[in-house]
């Protein structure tokens, strides 16, 4: 005989930013709370954000430039971020003893940089509001009542819920290896929601195996570049930032936030791609540069004066674009033409884009329910009303840079606030 389902206030579903936030608003508010988590821990994928630096926030003052970073979603969240947005995140946080530095991009970190410290103060936070968490407890099955509301929600193990509301925070698809396996997605669609198919948005690229000089570079960051992407012969766009070099193409900052177009080109096919390693250097000013440096090494091998006029561990990567045919030449044996070849390779490093990494190297996913089936000044679900959705389980594109985690902070605060 099944036992009687445990009665609670708000059930969270769900250990990730967004679900601890919006548990410990709802406790502090008076209400019983109970988090359920499929991990043996809460916070996983918070541990690892950013690179284990936790990437808290972006520090943007205006709110109408911060939120213009969410795209499509922008004009839904101006209720929500009114409510609880950076200003409350910054409070949140330092009132209980974490200082914030900003740095490059505005990029709001913890002071001690150690992203398992936010993951600690949330869990302090939870247990002095009063939340009962609960780990390795496994949600199978959310159930409704005759009114279209959720009445019971069953564990793997048969303990059963009866909640008077849900806050589901099951999180994407990026990172499953910490548990977003989209269990929250499956639910939804069998709910009535209408949910957008997940893809890796934030999520390195994957360069074409021919060119072979790019694993030989992994590990090679380059911190002001630019990359411009070409689709059938022409430039689409191109972004200035951070690049990384890795064993299977290219990631960083700029990659990251390069990557959602870049999918979007990838449907016609192979994408071509230039690296500017001088942005800021026209191309005259550059060959003046170059041909100087010649000038006063004319007797040095190509490929010893190579390092001096290229990024850090870049020299490779030139010669293997064999603009000059023998790296062995001395340089004053190096043709006018071939000097200049490499000048226009140094503004336009040529690589080819094949594909997006998967969702086991996406930093985000998109996808998750419609926000026109979200009333986002609570955050409640327009189908069932005892239901809130927060969290990557809402279909909002964003870039990397603090935008993911404010959008936790600001839709578990406000769902908390209200359920």
């Amino acid at each position: 005989m099944n036992e009687a389902a445990r009665e609670t206030d708000v059930l969270v579903i769900g250990g990730g930013p967004a679900g601890m936030m919006a548990a410990i608003r709802a406790a502090m508010r008076g209400r019983s709370v109970v988090l359920l988590e499929k991990n043996q821990r809460v916070g996983a994928k918070l541990d690892i954000t950013g690179g284990g630096r936790c990437n808290i926030a972006n520090d943007e003052p205006d709110v109408r430039a911060l939120l213009s970073r969410y795209g499509d979603a922008s004009e839904f969240l101006f209720s929500a971020f009114a409510r609880f947005g950076l200003p409350e995140a910054r409070t949140f946080f330092e009132s209980r003893g974490m200082p914030l530095v900003t740095q490059a991009r505005q990029r709001m970190f913890p002071k001690s940089e150690h992203a398992p410290a936010v993951t600690k103060l949330l869990k302090k936070a939870m247990q002095e509001s009063g939340v009962a968490v609960e780990t390795d407890m496994r949600v199978t099955e959310l159930s409704l009542s005759d009114d279209g509301s959720i009445a019971t929600v069953t564990c793997a193990d048969g303990t059963r819920f009866a909640p008077h509301s849900v806050v589901l925070a099951t999180g994407g698809l990026s990172h499953p290896e910490t548990g977003s396996t989209g269990d929250g997605f499956r639910w939804l669609a069998r709910l009535g929601h209408a949910v957008h198919e997940p893809n890796p948005s934030i999520v390195p690229l994957e360069t074409d195996p021919s060119d072979d000089w790019i694993p030989q570079l992994a590990g090679t960051s380059l911190s002001f570049m630019k990359i411009s992407f070409y689709s059938e012969g022409k430039r689409a766009f191109s972004k200035t930032g951070k690049l990384l070099f890795t064993h299977f193409g290219i990631s960083g900052p700029l990659i990251l936030n390069s990557a959602k177009q870049v999918g979007d080109l990838l449907m016609n096919g192979p994408v071509a791609a230039a690296i500017d390693l001088y942005p800021d250097t026209e191309f005259d000013a550059l060959e003046r540069r170059v041909r100087a440096a010649f000038d006063a090494n004319k007797n040095k091998e190509v490929k010893n004066l190579l390092p001096s006029i290229l990024p850090a561990g870049m020299a490779n990567a030139i010669i293997a674009q064999h603009v000059i045919a023998d790296v062995k030449t001395p340089v004053h044996s190096v043709t006018k033409e071939e000097r200049r070849a490499l000048v226009h390779v140094m503004k336009a490093l040529p690589l080819t884009i094949v594909g997006r990494m998967g969702m086991d190297r996406a930093v985000v996913s998109d996808g998750g329910v419609d926000l026109s089936e979200v009333d986002t000044r609570t955050f409640r679900s327009k189908k069932i009303p005892n239901l809130f959705l927060v969290g990557d389980i809402l279909h909002i594109s964003r870039p990397s840079g603090g935008y993911s985690l404010q959008l936790c902070w600001t839709s578990g605060a406000v769902a908390g606030d209200n359920a």
